[in-house]
């Protein structure tokens, strides 16, 4: 292998716990971020690419990372948006006869910091167990004392506003001008398959900024608004609740995807909080309890909302829940078509048992042009 003198690598997580491994190829450097973990056994370009990880050092689950290679249509944005990569075996060579490079030379092209030979399994039940932490990752493995004092820098999740990193700087066209329907979509960190799933169904989608007002985004007369998804804690996103509250008004449908389910709770003065871990994977299984059946859904979220909270507001509805936890996997607010999940139905990886969600949110659409 070409690379048979790697760098010594580390993982110096927040409380001071260390894991060893090696630097993929021949990079070194230092990269910082919380870090988590996901449980997908595929599409960890998507993943990389998902602005939803915006400053995470990701651990892949998977034992072996890279092994079909990169493909130029399985991004979601457009960079990596993970602030570091821990795996345990890194393949260098890949043999999908479709893919148009290898994944070094994807993480080479972004500037990526990957670190392999590690015990993820280790590292994930320890992280399980002690919760989503700052780490750093770093092949300066003989100066520890310094990492520790730049990891206190670095600042907790809880409280972080992380939208702004991601979100277009400017308004954007995504789909046919001359679709049927238009929806304005408000930018916490959009995924592009999101994108393709509503310009799929008919739709002309404006993308807006992340801190865009409701007139800006109403003087476009859209037949709908949608909240994506995005990083970050979503308290901080002053802009994006007041302009939900304010579209909330409106007699128009309303869809929002992960943050955007978090977003729609706060302007209905349902609190969030920070969950232990999180839900990062491709198998959570929900429950629709508008239907009773069961959803196998694609996940990528830190915070979730007062579950006491959504029960006891009497404007909203939950209708879908999370059975591993209980947690709140979907709103609807009564008497309107605004509706909202904390999964991703568009996958991009995952299975596809929430795509009806797009078609709900057409449906809703036709009936309100009507």
């Amino acid at each position: 292998m070409k690379y048979h003198t790697r760098k010594k690598a580390l993982i110096l997580l927040q409380d001071g716990t260390i894991f060893y491994g090696k630097a993929v190829g021949d990079r070194e450097g230092t990269a910082f971020g919380e870090v988590c973990f996901n449980t997908g056994m595929t599409g960890y370009q998507e993943i990389f690419t998902d602005p939803s990880y915006y400053g995470q050092l990701m651990v892949a689950t998977n034992a072996h990372i890279g092994n079909y290679g990169t493909h130029e249509d399985e991004i979601e944005s457009d960079s990596i948006k993970i602030a570091g990569l821990i795996v345990k075996n890194f393949s260098y060579n890949y043999s999908r006869p479709s893919a148009n490079a290898s994944l070094l030379e994807f993480l080479e092209k972004n500037d990526l910091l990957a670190i392999s030979d590690v015990d993820t399994r280790a590292l994930v039940s320890y992280i399980r167990d002690n919760g989503a932490m700052n780490a750093v990752i770093s092949t300066r493995v003989d100066d520890i004392e310094t990492l520790k004092a730049e990891l206190k820098e670095v600042p907790s999740m809880k409280g972080l506003e992380l939208a702004s990193k991601v979100s277009t700087k400017e308004p954007y066209i995504y789909g046919d001008e001359n679709a049927k329907y238009k929806i304005s979509a408000l930018d916490i960190g959009i995924k592009k398959n999101i994108l393709r799933n509503l310009a799929k169904r008919g739709a002309c989608v404006k993308v807006f900024p992340f801190d865009t007002s409701k007139e800006e985004m109403t003087a476009w007369n859209p037949d709908a608004y949608f909240i994506s998804n995005g990083p970050g804690d979503p308290e901080p996103l002053t802009e994006a609740i007041e302009t939900t509250k304010a579209l909330l008004e409106l007699d128009k449908p309303l869809f929002g995807i992960c943050l955007g389910h978090q977003v729609l709770a706060l302007a209905n003065g349902v609190s969030t909080y920070k969950m232990h871990n999180g839900h990062r994977g491709i198998n959570h299984p929900i429950l629709n309890l508008m239907t009773g059946k069961g959803e196998i859904t694609s996940q990528n979220h830190g915070f979730a909302i007062n579950r006491e909270e959504a029960e006891a507001n009497g404007d909203l509805e939950i209708t879908h829940t999370h059975l591993n936890d209980n947690t709140v996997a979907g709103l609807k607010l009564k008497g309107k078509n605004v509706f909202s999940v904390q999964y991703h139905p568009e996958a991009s990886p995952g299975p596809h048992d929430a795509d009806y969600l797009f078609d709900q949110f057409f449906d809703a659409i036709k009936t309100s042009a009507n």
